[in-house]
């Protein structure tokens, strides 16, 4: 959009929030970027220049506002919408694998050399991806600065930074101020510190129904991993340095997260998978427009407008609940999940009580006896195919994955169908167009609004909803009363 410079003036003047993280303003008389929002002053056009990401701003040697603070607009909604190279770097490098891999493992996923990863990022998005990298811890860099009491040398490495001496440098270069004077001017006092306990406000545009989303999680939530306690939503996580355990409240103007990690150095990565699972990078008047053209669906838009798809923070075990989930209700599949948790879970400490495993790994589910599952054979075959091919690292579910090919691969294992396959790609793979036409639930609520119910002629009825389909399934659902569609009380 950053190319499009009319538009982005309109959005400039008008302070239009929605466009945050769509692209940045860089102001060449001050020197600063800002995001579309800014309550400053708009600059003159003429002096303004638009940028794709905050590290291309960088790059080209401006610093952030102070105001707006644009290091913490929401993230583009291009790279949860997209499954080329790009797309597909970005959700890595979000995922921090070039701060614990380097651009070699970056390129080494994707199948490309870094060359061309340099080459193609550059293009779009005007910085590589050790800018992008760079631009990402300090941005972490900041929240901890002013959210915890930890030794600046604490917090640079944290932070996933070489060096204090990097650290100092990147934070000056960046918000124009010392590390110290960061800290000093943080409107709360510092909080946490060697437990790793921190509050943090996640943003997303507006609007956001966190019924279906909030509804989704907690009525599928798997005992002993995840629940519902005072307002949040609480589960555990499985990250590169060690565990943590989260909690996740909606708020008007964003959502309030607690988090509790046993190695600082994964912050980034547990922010963006709690993004990714809230979906909160994505555009709902970008959607909801394109579904607001169907007569059918726009009173459902209408009613409640804003919904996002409920993903996932670990791709391999929403496609182990998949399989679990296949032909029962939601209680059997807790109840079947549940078991695994006992029997193979990793046991952590909450230290708020209620959580007590991470999710089994696909290797310690693939040493669990076929017999002592409690379903019928053929689900077994199914369940044990998935966990050994995960285990074993022939299928590879995450971030980087090229959606068709992860599609044709889930569907060639035995017991995998369409609904099977398009549940893992709307709620782990983040494919925004997976669309569930064989689902119980959404041909109930075609019925019901009088569109076609057989498959096939649904799923060419649904060709108007297209990218958005994924979407669509949620305002459909909604008009059923199952839990999954209501917040908890």
């Amino acid at each position: 959009m950053h190319t499009d410079v009319e538009r982005c003036v309109r959005a400039v003047q008008s302070k239009d929030a929605r466009f945050d993280g769509w692209f940045f303003t860089a102001v060449v008389t001050t020197g600063i970027y800002c995001r579309p929002s800014c309550p400053a002053v708009p600059p003159r056009p003429a002096n303004m220049r638009f940028l794709p990401s905050a590290a291309a701003c960088q790059q080209a040697g401006f610093r952030a506002c102070k105001r707006c603070r644009p290091d913490t607009s929401p993230g583009s909604p291009e790279w949860n919408q997209r499954a080329d190279l790009v797309a597909r770097a970005m959700r890595l490098i979000a995922d921090g694998v070039v701060d614990r891999e380097g651009v070699p493992g970056l390129a080494a996923r994707l199948g490309y050399s870094t060359r061309q990863i340099e080459r193609q990022l550059l293009a779009e998005l005007g910085a590589g991806p050790l800018a992008l990298a760079r631009a990402q811890r300090a941005q972490t860099a900041r929240l901890l600065i002013e959210t915890t009491s930890l030794s600046m040398a604490d917090i640079a490495f944290a932070a996933g930074f070489a060096s204090v001496r990097t650290f100092n440098d990147t934070v000056r270069e960046v918000f124009a101020l010392a590390p110290t004077d960061l800290r000093a001017r943080a409107p709360r006092s510092p909080q946490g510190g060697t437990t790793g306990a921190l509050t943090l406000r996640l943003p997303f545009r507006a609007p956001l129904n966190p019924d279906n989303l909030f509804g989704h999680l907690a009525a599928t939530a798997v005992p002993g991993v995840e629940e519902w306690r005072d307002g949040a939503y609480r589960r555990t996580l499985r990250l590169p340095y060690g565990h943590g355990i989260v909690a996740l409240s909606p708020r008007p103007d964003h959502i309030a997260c607690r988090l509790t990690l046993s190695d600082l150095r994964d912050l980034t990565v547990a922010t963006s998978r709690c993004r990714r699972m809230l979906d909160l990078d994505a555009d709902p008047v970008a959607v909801d427009d394109q579904l607001r053209t169907d007569p059918v669906l726009a009173p459902l838009v209408d009613k409640a407008p804003g919904r996002r798809v409920p993903r996932t923070v670990d791709e391999a075990e929403f496609a182990v609940r998949a399989v679990l989930g296949q032909q029962v209700s939601t209680a059997a599949a807790r109840t079947h999940a549940g078991r695994l948790v006992t029997a193979h879970g990793e046991p952590v400490t909450d230290p708020e009580g209620g959580l007590t495993h991470l999710f089994p790994e696909p290797a310690a589910l693939a040493s669990a006896d076929p017999e002592s599952l409690a379903m019928p054979r053929s689900r077994r075959t199914t369940f044990t195919t998935l966990v050994r091919r995960l285990g074993d690292g022939d299928l590879r579910l995450g971030p980087d994955s090229d959606w068709p090919e992860t599609r044709a691969a889930l569907l060639s294992l035995p017991g995998f169908g369409p609904w099977t396959v398009d549940v893992i790609a709307m709620r782990a793979l983040g494919d925004p167009d997976a669309f569930l036409p064989t689902d119980l639930g959404v041909r109930r609520a075609a019925r019901e609004l009088g569109l076609p119910s057989t498959p096939a002629a649904l799923t060419a009825r649904a060709a108007a909803w297209r990218p958005w389909r994924a979407y669509a399934v949620q305002y459909l659902w909604a008009t059923d009363s199952h839990p999954i569609n209501f917040l908890p009380a």
